[in-house]
């Protein structure tokens, strides 16, 4: 297991790794009753399934309409605090509320971890092309930005990127850096911007689409900063070659103390040193109710606890997470992660993998599985041992029932991240927010040359956006492999559980041929 990430990480931030449990038996169910929701009982649907222990039976009781409904909650949450669900609000809160009810009904004990982070909010950001007078721009400011406001002439590094110290050289102190994206981070070319004297950093995209970064993290070598898109950058930089161009940025920012929390549950059955974990984001953005980011998935692992709660016998322990404060840097998983290496080191090793699933209802979707095995894409980061077989529970269920997939990137960029940086094998899959191919429309249909999920971080992230078609297929593929995994994990990591005879169960996770009755 690698933990110099989790060491270096844990510096940098200077954070504490500390573990508060509240008890929401009651606070939960008292929070919910104001809000008028239903508390829903084991088998919500009314359906009695029995032992949901193949993979028929537990992709048939995880059913649409119960997922959906959870997807209902989570619209009306946020609907009724403010079209916001993010960590640290109110929405956030009876999001969680609402999770617990319906986890304790089901028979589990909840535990909230409990941690603190800086939440960034930006007030004001206005971009507007003072002379010639094309008038305000569209523009997103980056996270962790100053406040700052500044007019003055437009002027570029010597080297678009403006990656490197001496590509600065000449530039006129009090102009505003127009600077193109790529070759390295926002904020080393926001760092270069000031230490060349910029009043602001303006960056433009190099693909289509508004840019959104972040500096990473707040720091006192930033001048303020905002992003455009690559159409509108090319136009500020024909205007450049015609004349001086004048612009204003007026940024106002607030960084703040919030605390919010990840919320815990585990199955009573199984065995507690061999750990198969679900996790989802439960908090959206800001800007959003975040149905489909992250609610889709919150529903969808949601839905499987209810479920597998039914299950007579587990193999191995499951345990469930909703994360909290996704949308600020994945902080809910590394913290977690974080705080079990500080506390115990060697709890680590007893997670046999980590299931993610983000965005699992996007409506011109594509059924994508992180390619653990690179056989599509290099893997931008060390891809734990453990994670191709992991990878396979999903591809072999899909195959099983004639269900297309592709390979998505391995790419680290949701709260598996954390996990794989501790060594903790890692196969999941999503809908994601790229761009739709050709040859995807042929397997999946939708539409060609647009984002799997055009709402993606906007105000429209709600219910009437998300595809019940792509929760359907999601859903079950994450209750086959966690129940899979539940059973038998010596394919992934080389651990074998008893069975109910006592003896070990034959190799691998558990067979899929049922599946494809189910479909």
């Amino acid at each position: 297991m690698s933990t110099r990430k989790i060491d270096d990480r844990a510096a940098r931030l200077g954070r504490r790794t500390t573990r508060r449990t509240l008890a929401v038996t009651a606070t939960a169910a008292v929070v919910l009753a104001g809000m008028g929701a239903p508390a829903l009982a084991k088998g919500q649907g009314g359906e009695n399934h029995g032992n949901p222990n193949t993979s028929k039976k537990i992709t048939q009781a995880v059913d649409l309409d119960n997922v959906w409904a959870h997807l209902e909650e989570f619209q009306r949450i946020a609907d009724e605090n403010g079209d916001n669900r993010a960590a640290g609000t109110d929405g956030y809160e009876a999001s969680a509320a609402y999770v617990e009810s319906t986890l304790e009904a089901a028979g589990y004990e909840t535990e909230r971890q409990y941690f603190t982070f800086e939440q960034f909010s930006v007030r004001q950001g206005d971009l507007t092309v003072e002379d010639p007078p094309l008038g305000a721009m569209d523009n997103i400011v980056m996270r962790y930005s100053p406040s700052g406001s500044f007019t003055g002439t437009l002027a570029a590094p010597s080297v678009a990127t403006g990656c490197d110290v001496g590509d600065w050289t000449g530039f006129p102190a009090g102009s505003i850096a127009l600077v193109g994206r790529g070759a390295c981070s926002f904020a080393q070319k926001t760092e270069h911007a000031a230490t060349a004297g910029a009043g602001a950093a303006i960056i433009y995209n190099n693909a289509a689409g508004a840019l959104n970064g972040t500096l990473g993290d707040p720091g006192e070598d930033y001048v303020p900063v905002t992003g455009i898109s690559q159409a509108d950058g090319q136009g500020l930089l024909e205007a450049m070659s015609d004349g001086p161009v004048t612009v204003t940025v007026e940024i106002d920012t607030v960084l703040e103390e919030v605390e919010t929390f990840n919320v815990l549950a585990e199955t009573p059955q199984g065995r507690p040193d061999n750990v198969v974990m679900v996790g989802a984001h439960l908090d959206g953005v800001d800007d959003g109710p975040g149905i489909n980011d992250n609610g889709s998935g919150s529903a969808a692992i949601l839905e499987t606890a209810v479920q597998l709660a039914e299950v007579n016998k587990l193999n191995n322990q499951v345990r469930f997470a909703w994360w909290g404060a996704e949308e600020h840097g994945l902080l809910g998983s590394w913290h977690y992660v974080e705080d079990l290496y500080a506390n115990d080191p060697d709890s680590l090793d007893d997670i046999a993998t980590y299931l993610n699933f983000d965005m699992v209802g996007s409506p011109n979707y594509v059924i994508g599985v992180y390619d653990a095995d690179e056989s599509t894409y290099a893997a931008p980061v060390e891809v734990p041992d453990g994670s191709i077989e992991t990878e396979d529970v999903f591809t072999d269920y899909f195959d099983s029932i004639g269900q297309p997939w592709v390979d998505t990137m391995f790419s680290g960029r949701s709260d598996y991240q954390p996990f794989i940086a501790a060594g903790i094998r890692s196969g999941l899959f999503t809908g994601a927010d790229g761009t739709k191919t050709e040859e995807e429309v042929e397997m999946f249909g939708g539409t060609a040359g647009i984002t799997y999920d055009p709402n993606y971080h906007t105000p429209a992230d709600d219910l009437s956006n998300v595809n019940p078609e792509a929760l359907d297929i999601m859903s079950d593929a994450i209750a086959h492999a966690t129940l899979s995994l539940a059973q038998d994990t010596s394919e992934v990591n080389g651990k074998r559980s008893a069975g109910k005879s006592g003896k070990p169960h034959p190799g691998g996770p558990m067979p899929v041929e049922d599946a494809r009755e189910a479909a």
